[in-house]
């Protein structure tokens, strides 16, 4: 953890720089709810004039304000800020909030006043949150430094840090209606020195933090973030809503790699790799840290973070949720929306539908989703909640609540509370985890959320469940998205307990400067290619070679070289192989602009198996990003593809290929015969620590590889270095 940032959170003294007795500046907001939040430690306020501001004595300089204080909440002038850090390094403080803006936002001339103040705070050691900032927040120390509407936020476990000041600002209001609290708030600003990456360990090694999520304009450090996230993530789970997905413009690309590698997928890539949970919505990622805050984690991972083998060896029926209602529409919403991320309805065990058909009428529907009709009361709902909860094939349950119309909502949500916090639930174990705290793999650690439907007739059983700390959600889809991030943060840990290191491999002295003697030396098996200027050496290379071979055109300025017939496939003897240069040449020449033409390049023809494609881009934030995907000329066309960060484990590899069709598919599929899907994940592997140990390579892509019974070879390979 880096210890210059401890006094931006656990200041002894705070000194507040431009604190004003006008009620309409930013000066006078900061000192009223520093006041106000009943912070214990020291407070100091500098002014332009003598007095009493908030019981507490204005000061005309800092060097007037006595010990302690090593926090200073800057709210001058932006030409005069250079000078309140000089002053503030010279007193010995080392924690400076800018909270004016005024700087980079606003052009060139901001910006060189920005690079200044940041001159000066290095000179003296000095540590800058902002510029162009509102502060701090801290619910349970307390501590506000912001200059935000009173009340403080309620105190809650979820920490926020968010690259914009606004957005938090209305976040904080939003969640006053929403019922819940955070532990610690962090607005970056302009994060002229201080940034997300330096922030996320000090939020997470908090002790009221269970959950910290994430609003990400962009990343300061692609690699230091994926190392620091990735402790935090052992520990605490991280919400990223990162914005700024469609970009104007896209870079030039050697490779279909290259050319289907964005930002956002590097970003998805970077976050899957550090455990990150990436939001789609505001909404969603608020959603999601109201599960993960309060509701137990469920004992089992998705099924599609399992390796094959592992599925084998657990039963259909584990993984499965539940979900008990008294409407069949919301139920069948309930089905779709659970299966949309990721989960699957538990088959219910024969004791489970004798118990629920001894509580239920007989035209009640006991197998999931369980549906008690309409007349379902109080007691029902708490026992069949009961019923479901002791099955051991359920995993989690999704309740639906809409207004009961023969009783009051709030008598059903002060049963489900009761039947939530029983012992009896726990297996009578004093030890064991009540509901509201965040486990992981223990039998009695089943998440239960509230789809509770409605308005003006379901408050009152709102504040029931808030009082009891278990998440409610107004419509089904938004429940199941949470049971899915549950079941995802559970997949991880999981993960991340199971995981085995890669056995390491020999990489072998390159024979040449080829991409063929790279790859052999990283043991990725080649079809090699070699250059024929005329008919004549074609021949002699094929003698060597042997046929059937393929031939390509030797131009570097065609990049897809069967667009403009640069391929001819199956050529089975000397006559066809001059045939077949003459004509390839000549078609070409009569390109327009003509291209340089070197001659032909001749390959050994690999038949049968499936094309795949592999590859690696080097992205300018995070690093080298692989590729996995349908091979082929249509790989661009289909978009195929999914992406990781380098180096992949086993784990990263199957994963990376499972998201497509084309990973999918290596098992065989009706007509198309399996192939050696463990020499993919190899190769992968492979080429993943290729692209690491050679950073002087940009682009590299294998397409196809072909998968055969035994093995994969690498058919063409196109290579594009770094400038």
């Amino acid at each position: 953890m880096d210890s210059t940032l401890t006094p931006f959170f656990k200041p002894r003294g705070v000194v507040v720089i431009g604190a004003s007795t006008s009620p309409e500046k930013l000066g006078y907001g900061v000192a009223r709810n520093l006041t106000a939040s009943g912070y214990r430690g020291a407070i100091h306020f500098v002014s332009q004039k003598s007095g009493l501001l908030f019981g507490n004595q204005l000061y005309l300089s800092l060097s007037d304000v006595p010990d302690p204080v090593d926090l200073a909440i800057l709210i001058v002038p932006p030409n005069a800020t250079p000078e309140a850090i000089e002053a503030c390094g010279q007193r010995g403080i080392k924690a400076v909030t800018i909270v004016t803006g005024g700087f980079r936002e606003v052009g060139a001339e901001g910006a060189a006043l920005e690079k200044k103040c940041v001159e000066v705070a290095r000179k003296h050691g000095v540590r800058l949150l902002g510029p162009n900032c509102i502060g701090t927040l801290d619910t349970h120390l307390p501590l506000d430094t912001t200059f935000l509407q009173p009340p403080m936020p309620a105190k809650g476990s979820v920490g926020f840090i968010s690259h914009s000041g606004a957005f938090a600002a209305a976040i904080i209001d939003w969640a006053r209606g929403q019922g819940f609290g955070f532990s610690q708030i962090v607005s970056l600003g302009n994060q002229a020195d201080v940034n997300e990456t330096d922030v996320l360990p000090e939020v997470a090694k908090d002790e009221h933090t269970r959950v910290i999520a994430l609003y990400m304009e962009s990343v300061s450090d692609g690699a230091k973030f994926i190392q620091a996230a990735s402790e935090v993530t052992k520990h605490k789970p991280v919400i990223a809503l990162k914005v700024g997905r469609f970009e104007a413009g896209q870079k030039a690309a050697a490779s279909h790699t290259g050319a289907l590698a964005g930002s956002e997928a590097a970003f998805d890539a970077a976050f899957a790799k550090a455990g990150v949970l990436r939001a789609e919505t505001a909404e969603q990622m608020f959603d999601w840290a109201r599960a993960l805050e309060t509701c137990p984690l469920p004992s089992f991972a998705l099924s599609g973070g399992l390796s094959e083998a592992e599925r084998r060896r657990r039963p259909q029926s584990k993984g499965g949720m539940a979900i008990l209602t008294n409407a069949g529409g919301p139920g069948v919403i309930a089905a779709d929306s659970l299966e949309t991320n990721g989960l699957v309805l538990s088959q219910l065990a024969e004791s489970t539908l004798e118990a629920l058909s001894t509580t239920l009428p007989p035209s009640a529907s006991i197998h999931n989703p369980v549906d008690m009709l309409a007349s379902a009361s109080p007691e029902a709902y708490a026992a069949c909640l009961k019923i479901l909860l002791q099955d051991e094939n359920v995993n989690g349950v999704l309740v639906i609540l809409p207004p009961p119309p023969m009783f009051k909502a709030e008598d059903v949500a002060e049963k489900i509370v009761e039947t939530l916090k029983s012992d009896s639930l726990l297996s009578g174990k004093p030890e064991a985890y009540p509901y509201g705290h965040t486990s992981f793999g223990t039998p009695e650690s089943k998440p239960v959320v509230i789809a509770l439907m409605g308005s003006t007739l379901v408050e009152e059983a709102n504040k029931v469940f808030q009082r009891a700390n278990i998440p409610t959600y107004p419509f089904p889809e938004r429940a199941a998205s949470a049971l899915g991030v549950l079941a995802k943060r559970a997949e991880y840990l999981e993960s991340k307990q199971t995981l085995k290191v890669s056995e390491t491999f020999r990489v072998s002295e390159p024979k040449d400067n080829s991409v063929d003697s790279l790859l052999t030396a990283y043991g990725i098996p080649t079809a090699p290619i070699k250059l024929a200027r005329d008919e004549n050496e074609a021949v002699t290379i094929a003698n060597e070679i042997g046929f059937p071979l393929v031939m390509k055109i030797a131009s570097p300025d065609i990049l897809h070289k069967s667009d403009v017939g640069g391929v001819i496939l199956n050529i089975k003897d000397t006559a066809s192989l001059k045939s077949a240069c003459t004509k390839m040449i000549k078609r070409v020449e009569r390109l327009i602009p003509p291209p340089q033409i070197d001659g032909v390049h001749l390959q050994r023809q690999i038949s049968g198996g499936q094309e795949v494609i592999i590859g690696m881009v080097r992205d300018p934030l995070f690093g080298a990003l692989m590729m996995f995907g349908s091979g082929g000329i249509e790989v661009e066309g289909l978009k195929d593809v999914a992406f990781a960060l380098a180096p992949l484990n086993q784990a990263e590899a199957e994963s990376l290929m499972r998201r497509t069709w084309a990973g999918r598919k290596l098992k065989g599929f009706r007509s198309i015969p399996p192939v050696d899907e463990e020499s993919v994940i190899d190769a992968l592997i492979k080429l993943s620590h290729l692209a690491i140990e050679h950073e002087n390579i940009a682009e590299i892509e294998i397409n196809p590889l072909r998968v055969l019974g035994k093995g994969a070879v690498a058919v063409d390979v196109r290579v594009k270095l770094r400038a």
